[in-house]
């Protein structure tokens, strides 16, 4: 079976080459360029689409299309949430040529639209953030001062461009200190990110659900914690420990799921107050996610299981997996480092950043791109990142 997995540069894409060139998949994997992350990993063979699936989605899926015919693939497998919309919004495209194992494009949007999601996660039985939900950038009616810090969240991540070609964009999270911050932020929104959710922050680790479902029932179920982010104060995780499922969590991310009628894999992201205890919401991430190589390295291979699922074989429900195992990416975590040093904290933060850093957990501890068989991603990563190659 062929397998093609869209861009390259991510490293869920280069976890899900190698968990399927493992699986004896015959893998392709598309970047904007020759050289990609995924691209470079072993067994595995590269080609380009330089269409940016923001900026012209139709064309660039037409290149999918292209390319799926010339390869003969059997299955595309888009990894980031510009390609996956793009791919669910023209899907007609590849209509009995492609296997896509993904959910249908009206539970992808509603997953993705933060305010819908945030409403369906309640009813799932998840705490949510307390929430003000702002129309437009001339905001009148601010919460009290003791509403802040808060987080500002534009209703989806990818919003239209504004320019009437059918081009996106992507936007993201703030932190805003203050009233103030938060104006000033907003004013900088694009009209298509509103309405824009301004939520309260919560203080506590960031606790991932990660689920695949399929055909109505769940198949496999993970979580893990957040031990390190970057940024520090909260944002792609870069140091995490795999742990057992709360059964609370779990009774919730599945119901939610049922809510949305999905299929395919999802990522639950939530915080665990630490004033309460509960599972605060967060968002729903309707794709293969960045730390995907913990879950393969703890025992749970979500890429092949969903490849089996999308080619309809019969797949039994994982069970269980190793609790306690850690992966870095180092890279991130090196911005970590440096972020933590820059930003004050004094001698003793310094130094406990520093050491933290360099401690490292012998039996546990897995590098998330470094991998003595499949040097070359991490050596490519290396290289960009010390700006020797482009």
């Amino acid at each position: 079976m062929r397998v093609l997995i869209t861009d390259g540069n991510e490293r869920a894409a280069l976890a899900a080459a190698r968990s399927l060139v493992a699986a004896r998949y015959e893998v392709f994997v598309s970047a904007p360029s020759d050289l990609s992350l995924a691209g470079v990993s072993r067994g595995v063979k590269a080609c380009t689409v330089p269409i940016d699936p923001l900026a012209e989605p139709q064309a660039y899926v037409a290149a999918l299309a292209q390319l799926v015919e010339r390869l003969v693939i059997d299955i595309l497998l888009p990894i980031t949430d510009p390609s996956v919309e793009a791919v669910l919004e023209y899907r007609a495209v590849f209509e009995d040529r492609v296997f896509l194992p993904l959910p249908s494009l009206e539970a992808y949007r509603h997953a993705s639209d933060k305010a819908l999601s945030l409403e369906l996660a309640r009813r799932a039985g998840l705490a949510v953030p307390e929430t003000v939900i702002v129309t437009g950038p001339d905001w009148r009616d601010t919460p009290d001062p003791k509403f802040f810090p808060a987080v500002i969240k534009p209703h989806r991540s990818v919003v239209p461009a504004g320019h009437g070609n059918g081009g996106k964009r992507k936007t993201g999270v703030r932190y805003v200190a203050n009233v103030d911050a938060c104006r000033a932020a907003l004013s900088t929104l694009p009209h298509g990110a509103f309405p824009v959710l301004v939520q309260q922050q919560v203080h506590g680790p960031g606790e991932g659900l990660f689920l695949l479902r399929w055909a109505g029932r769940p198949i496999a179920a993970f979580a893990h914690r957040r031990l390190r982010e970057k940024p520090p104060e909260g944002g792609v995780s870069v140091y995490r420990e795999s742990i057992a499922p709360p059964a609370a969590l779990l009774a919730a991310g599945t119901r939610l799921l049922e809510l949305l009628d999905w299929q395919g894999v999802a990522m639950i992201e939530c915080k665990r107050d630490l004033a309460t205890g509960r599972y605060v919401f967060m968002e729903v991430n309707g794709r293969l996610w960045g730390s995907l190589q913990l879950a393969i390295d703890a025992g749970v291979d979500f890429p092949a299981l969903l490849m089996a699922c999308a080619l309809g074989a019969t797949v039994l429900p994982a069970r269980g997996y190793r609790v306690g195992v850690r992966s870095r990416w180092f890279w991130g975590d090196v911005d970590n480092l440096y972020l933590r040093l820059r930003n004050g904290g004094g001698t003793r933060g310094k130094l406990t950043a520093v050491r933290e850093f360099l401690r490292i957990h012998r039996g546990r501890d897995r590098e998330e791109i470094w991998r003595w068989r499949d040097p070359a991603p991490f050596l490519l990563e290396s290289l960009r990142r010390l700006r020797l190659r482009s």
